[in-house]
């Protein structure tokens, strides 16, 4: 069946319109790619000259860097954790007066603990004549030695 001159002219306008039309969509679409990776290019990239591929590798390298930075300070935050527990972190004061014949709360006890509740307390008794002075171990908020009132009280205040 022959085709007439003017369908074939019509089917060549189609044919034409319809490569223009596929051509500028192909344009489209490259240049969308194009601003695409160059976008890509300018987040990731420190020049902003370097392919996609060699910016994705020193995105991966990077974060080998820092996943080897981070397991560092963590092990550093462990380390630090574990000598604080035995550092003096609790502190409890009490003043008080001993003796009826003398003024003022001249007399103290000092708490001084670990996070345990370990450590020691001072005691200072002040007088008209003299002075003591008084050195207990606590282990676990309690001594091996007989504890004033005032003692136990700077260690419950020590412990809150």
């Amino acid at each position: 069946m022959p085709l007439d001159a003017s369908t074939l002219s019509l089917t060549v306008v189609v044919l034409a319109v319809a490569v223009i039309g596929l051509g500028v969509w192909l344009a489209i679409l490259h240049r969308s790619a194009a601003r695409m990776r160059s976008r890509l290019r300018r987040v990731l990239s420190d020049t902003g000259t370097a392919g996609l591929d060699e910016v994705l590798d020193g995105q991966a390298k990077r974060m080998e860097l820092l996943t080897s930075r981070v397991d560092g300070l963590n092990a550093l935050e462990r380390e630090l954790e574990a000598s604080t527990r035995l550092s003096l972190q609790k502190v409890g004061v009490v003043r008080f007066n001993p003796f009826q014949d003398s003024g003022g709360d001249q007399s103290f006890v000092i708490a001084l603990l670990d996070q345990g509740g370990t450590g020691i307390i001072i005691s200072s008794l002040h007088g008209r004549a003299e002075s003591r002075i008084f050195a207990k171990q606590i282990t676990n908020g309690r001594s091996t030695h007989p504890l004033s009132d005032e003692e136990q009280q700077a260690i419950r205040a020590a412990l809150q």
